[in-house]
């Protein structure tokens, strides 16, 4: 591969969170029985006619203002003709030569350093049904359709290419992802088929200007199949180009059983889907004032959250990209915060007792029994000495199980952190006594043994005693004697 450099660019189809479908009101939802979320219009009937989605137009400008796309005036849908079970209609509505917007990019930081990635257009369109080709008794020699997914919003991601390894192709839809989800534009349910990739590759010689040969691999819906895939199809094309062959223009399937990369037909260009103007539906015109209200409403962008977490809460690096991971994260962490909790606690709790307690049970964030104002309040207990750092853990357990207050649980369990420092002297006498050969053995020298009689004391107090407090005054009483 070093005589050779690969040159990537992605196809994104992104289901858009509407309630009902691109071109009439039948529903999205996912997981109904085949062939009950559908219409005269969906599959195509003669004489149907199709309605523009408001909503659908809406979620496409969010996401191109969020990739720095120019959100063109006008754009007009056309109809992409092909053949195939799953399209009712035998076209599919789409948009071609003057797509919704265009001319973006997105930056982000790689394994081969900082990536600049352009965005050639977004544009709308509507999903094909779904072939089932395995499940049913005779699926050896039949294939069944369902046309529920037929109709559904998309948008269509196009990058430029410039994109050269498959470990920087699979960090960019991830990137994508998160973005397109933060803005719940779409739901980022990749099993589902909500967001697929196809990847287009090509190699040139190294130091080359002028393209290589284009593949596509389509229907690419995870990270991990789409970075297998491009080094397959980069090492398979490298293999051919050094044996003197020539690579030819295809569009290829990956088999993820297998690890390779199968030939389905031979690339079509734009001129075989013989596009045309959708004559049942008018120009979309969107008003400069629509995508400024848009604009107006828009969030704070991932990337920007997160340098905003190191700037305004002196995070490290590590903690505000975890902390940004999804739009209800980054919340659930300003509300605690908001709340009273230091920011660095704040974010070391939701990253290890509170990450660890919604893994155990299934549930994310929105759905955690503690919330934000409670998390607050919790730590707020530990920094006023009412409970040790690790009296906390067991409370945040019961809270995380029950549902209760940490100060119920506090006030109800007797669970207070003795601070008093007569009483705490009281307890240390009484262990000095009891284990004097440890306490000789510390003035002499051995001073491993104050981890011992720290243990002692707290085991008295049951655990209940200000370690800070236990230290200090144990090291002054063996120190006086």
């Amino acid at each position: 591969m070093s005589r050779y450099e690969a040159v990537i660019g992605l196809e994104v189809h992104a289901h858009l969170q509407t309630a009902s479908k691109m071109f009439c009101g039948c529903s999205t939802a996912f997981g109904r029985p085949p062939n009950t979320h559908v219409c005269p219009v969906c599959l195509g009937f003669p004489g149907a006619l199709p309605v523009l989605n408001r909503a659908a137009v809406d979620c496409g400008i969010r996401a191109a203002l969020a990739l720095g796309c120019h959100v063109n005036e006008t754009s007009i849908f056309a109809r992409k003709n092909y053949f195939y079970p799953d399209l009712p209609k035998g076209y599919q509505i789409s948009q071609y030569e003057h797509p919704l917007a265009s001319e973006g990019a997105i930056e982000f930081v790689g394994p081969a350093g900082r990536r600049r990635v352009g965005i050639t257009r977004v544009h709308l369109e509507e999903d094909a049904g779904k072939s089932l080709h395995e499940g049913f008794a005779d699926s050896d020699r039949k294939t069944y359709v369902d046309f529920n997914r037929s109709g559904t919003p998309l948008i269509e991601i196009v990058t430029e290419p410039d994109l050269r390894s498959a470990a920087d192709a699979s960090e960019f839809f991830s990137r994508l992802r998160a973005m397109l989800v933060w803005l719940g534009v779409n739901d980022g349910n990749m099993e589902e088929g909500s967001l697929r990739c196809d990847a287009n590759v090509s190699l040139r010689p190294a130091g080359a200007s002028a393209l290589g040969t284009k593949v596509e691999v389509k229907n690419l819906n995870s990270f991990r199949f789409l970075q297998k895939a491009l080094e397959h199809e980069i090492d398979r094309q490298a293999d051919v180009l050094a044996g003197g062959g020539r690579v030819v223009q295809e569009t290829r399937l990956w088999d993820s059983a297998t690890g390779v990369t199968i030939s389905m037909r031979s690339k079509e260009e734009a001129h075989d889907y013989r596009y045309f103007p959708e004559p049942d539906l008018p120009p979309l015109v969107v008003a400069p004032a629509r995508v400024e209200a848009i604009a107006r409403e828009m969030p704070e962008l991932p990337d920007r959250r997160r340098e905003r977490f190191v700037a305004e809460y002196a995070l490290p690096e590590y903690d505000a990209t975890q902390l940004t991971e999804s739009r209800e994260l980054a919340d659930f962490f300003e509300t605690a915060v908001r709340a009273g909790a230091a920011p660095k606690a704040a974010g070391n709790w939701m990253m290890g007792e509170l990450a660890r307690a919604l893994n155990a049970s299934g549930r994310d964030i929105t759905a955690s029994p503690v919330g934000p104002d409670r998390l607050a309040a919790l730590l707020g207990l530990v920094d006023k000495g009412t409970i040790s750092g690790a009296m906390a853990k067991g409370v945040f357990e019961t809270m995380f199980s029950s549902g209760r207050s940490a100060d119920d649980i506090v006030r109800e369990e007797g669970l207070s952190q003795i601070d008093d420092q007569a009483q705490i002297a009281g307890l240390i006498a009484e262990v000095l006594d009891r284990h004097a050969d440890a306490v000789t053995q510390y003035r002499a020298g051995k001073t491993a043994t104050f981890g011992f009689l720290v243990g002692q004391v707290m085991k008295a107090a049951a655990g209940k005693a200000n370690p800070k407090r236990v230290n200090e005054l144990l090291k002054r009483m063996l120190e006086v004697g």
